[in-house]
């Protein structure tokens, strides 16, 4: 049975396997960056104030700041598609879809922010868990809307019918006289004395 304004056929198959291998392949990556053990004489103690590691990378220049916040933002980015892509809807509201994507790109990234205690060399930074829901945001807020309306469009036209083109008028159309047939009676025609 198919969900409710999902892609239909054997195209929602393709596309929800290949946005599930795509993410686990993307988490994948994410825990080789950002779990492996840092050998660094010198670990900053955790930032649990926000924007504290923001104004810090401003501060560090214009080049600077642009690659830690921008690694940041793209760091889990690609999550703001795949997670809805993995789902496979094509008819969902749109504040509901994106409500869902940010709430599991958060906790995502808390649970990396989480394991990162035990990892030696990295600390908790709040600003990273920041920098990494807005990124998941504008990547969904980016390509998600219209992706959908683009799939939505081309859904439409595959389940429209053809428009047959009307043969062109070859003339009046034959009739044929038909003979009225008498109407049956049962009667008996009146005897004469």
């Amino acid at each position: 049975m198919q969900r409710q304004g999902s892609i239909g056929g054997s195209a929602a198959i393709r596309v929800r396997v290949t946005g599930g291998v795509l993410l686990v392949a993307h988490l994948a990556l994410v825990a080789w960056l950002t779990l492996r053990p840092l050998d660094v004489p010198w670990v900053t103690p955790p930032n649990l104030r926000p924007f504290a590691t923001i104004r810090a990378d401003l501060a560090l220049g214009r080049f600077e700041a642009a690659r830690r916040v921008g690694g940041g933002l793209a760091l889990l980015a690609p999550l703001g598609v795949l997670l809805p892509m993995a789902h496979g809807r094509l008819r969902v509201s749109p504040v509901a879809s994106l409500i869902r994507t940010l709430a599991v790109g958060a906790l995502v990234s808390l649970g990396i922010a989480l394991l990162q205690t035990g990892v030696p060399g990295r600390v908790v930074d709040v600003d990273v868990l920041l920098l990494n829901t807005v990124g998941v945001a504008l990547a969904h807020l980016v390509i998600v809307p219209a992706g959908r309306s683009r799939l939505r469009h081309r859904a439409e036209r595959r389940d429209r019918p053809a428009v047959r083109q009307e043969d062109p008028p070859q003339g009046r159309t034959p009739t044929i006289p038909r003979v009225g047939l008498a109407p049956w009676t049962d009667a008996v025609p009146p005897s004469s004395p």
